[in-house]
């Protein structure tokens, strides 16, 4: 019988808005796997372990799967991660790989999932609190009320577009092209806010894209809204 390889968001960066079943898996099982060089220098085990101590004395896998645009260097780190959590997974043991945010967004954990679930193992993905949700809550803000639409985007992937679309815009991964992405959100009309490093140590919220630094990490993100004009 072979183990099943959990993919569990670990939530944004506070170690309190872990669900009790990210936790529970964790507690259950003694495989787990974080992305990085370094285990325990990852951010998704150093927000983990903070919830739950005893993950300090667990076997960690570090699976390294670095940034980069060449597209066979990235299928390679994929391939080797995977065969790396399959190594145990055949064995009959459970894989927990713990993922920032929730695995069913924007998670480099699902290039993984999709290799492994080809080689005929069994997956399953534990969702946790997103990202731009903690940010929307740290800022008391809501994300969309009565008929607004909500639009999530990689800004990274996305600086030369418009935002063009009525409703309120979430642009993630924006840190690399700040710059461009601040001259975007000028042109947008909206009101801007971002949260960098929510709910971690150095957290960061600015108001207003006259605040937001060029420099700006590369967990932040950023809400985009609508102006509400007075009726």
């Amino acid at each position: 019988m072979s183990g099943i390889l959990y993919g569990v968001g670990v939530g944004p960066g506070d170690p309190e808005l872990m669900t009790l079943k990210a936790v529970r898996l964790i507690r259950e099982n003694d495989i787990i796997a974080v992305p990085g060089a370094e285990a325990k220098e990852t951010v998704a085990y150093k927000i983990a372990v903070q919830a739950v101590p005893e993950l300090a004395e667990k076997t960690l896998l570090p699976v390294y799967m670095p940034m980069t645009h060449d597209r066979e260097e990235m299928k390679r780190n994929h391939q080797k991660g995977a065969e790396l959590l399959e190594s145990y997974l055949s064995r009959g043991l459970n894989v927990v790989f713990l993922t920032l945010g929730d695995p069913c967004v924007y998670s480099t954990y699902t290039y993984l999932q999709k290799l492994v679930m080809d080689d005929g193992f069994r997956t399953e993905l534990v969702s946790g609190i997103t990202s731009f949700c903690a940010a929307a809550a740290r800022l008391n803000l809501p994300l969309s009320e009565w008929n607004e639409q909500l639009h999530i985007l990689p800004a990274a992937h996305h600086s030369d577009a418009e935002l063009k679309d009525g409703g309120n815009y979430v642009l993630m991964k924006s840190g690399r092209k700040m710059s461009q992405v601040k001259e975007l959100l000028k042109n947008s009309g909206r009101d801007v806010y971002m949260v960098e490093n929510c709910g971690m140590e150095n957290e960061h919220v600015y108001h207003g894209t006259e605040e937001i630094p060029d420099n700006a990490g590369y967990y932040s993100l950023i809400i985009a809204k609508e102006t509400r004009k007075n009726s």
